[in-house]
């Protein structure tokens, strides 16, 4: 498992995936992530101590991801992260939360300062019936305003059956009006039984990736591992 690796292109970044307790939610249909994780606080400090240890600094930007959400790491990790960015001149670190962690962010937030956080939502689509009733994602409202407050950067998933290359592309261009950031996930066959429906990958490789390829805002996974982290 590759735990620390370096972005270079678009968001130049150092990214590390870390061990929490275990994802909150795990309702999520298409999602087995949450499989990375444990229960025993100071085994996962010592495995998230050594992983951090790699961080240099040098562009001033951290992503920390952890197969959940970021309050599902432990107290001591996250007291390391703070001690990390003043230490190392890291300005801007870039988290992952569930929605319904949503009223702790302005908290998170602030016991960061003077480092500006960014927190990212695992949305996958803008489409209510195709978000809620078959990715089981548990966000309750549909407009993107209310879906966006609290969060800067978005999750989006590509590869579901009843996608189409229009519909996608429909959700990059809200994503963009509501987010400062996206990253576009093309579905990768796991653990649970929603498969990729390969004609909609293929559609979008075709129809959408050229047209967001080299969007800055836009960061494009083909594979689960293209950032260099994960299995």
């Amino acid at each position: 498992m590759e735990r620390y690796s370096i972005i270079y292109e678009k968001n130049p970044r150092e990214i590390v995936l870390l061990r929490g307790s275990g994802c909150i939610y795990r309702k999520c249909t298409f999602c087995d992530y949450h499989l990375d994780c444990c229960t025993d606080t100071a085994a996962n400090f010592a495995l998230n101590r050594e992983v951090l240890s790699h961080v240099t600094g040098q562009f001033g930007q951290l992503e920390v991801i952890n197969s959940g959400s970021v309050f599902e790491l432990d107290n001591e990790t996250m007291d390391l992260i703070r001690h990390l960015c003043r230490e190392k001149g890291i300005r801007t670190v870039h988290f992952e939360s569930h929605y319904l962690y949503r009223e702790r962010i302005a908290a998170l937030r602030e016991s960061f300062r003077p480092v500006e956080l960014k927190m990212k939502l695992g949305l996958e689509t803008f489409d209510r019936h195709l978000r809620e009733d078959v990715l089981h994602k548990g966000i309750p409202v549909s407009e993107p305003a209310e879906i966006s407050q609290n969060f800067d950067e978005a999750n989006l998933l590509v590869g579901v059956t009843g996608q189409t290359a229009s519909s996608v592309r429909g959700d990059i261009e809200l994503g963009l009006q509501h987010f400062e950031r996206l990253c576009v996930n093309v579905m990768c066959p796991n653990t649970t039984a929603v498969e990729p429906d390969r004609d909609v990958i293929n559609a979008f490789l075709r129809e959408v990736y050229p047209l967001y390829r080299d969007d800055s805002r836009v960061d494009i996974l083909i594979n689960n591992t293209d950032f260099g982290v994960g299995d």
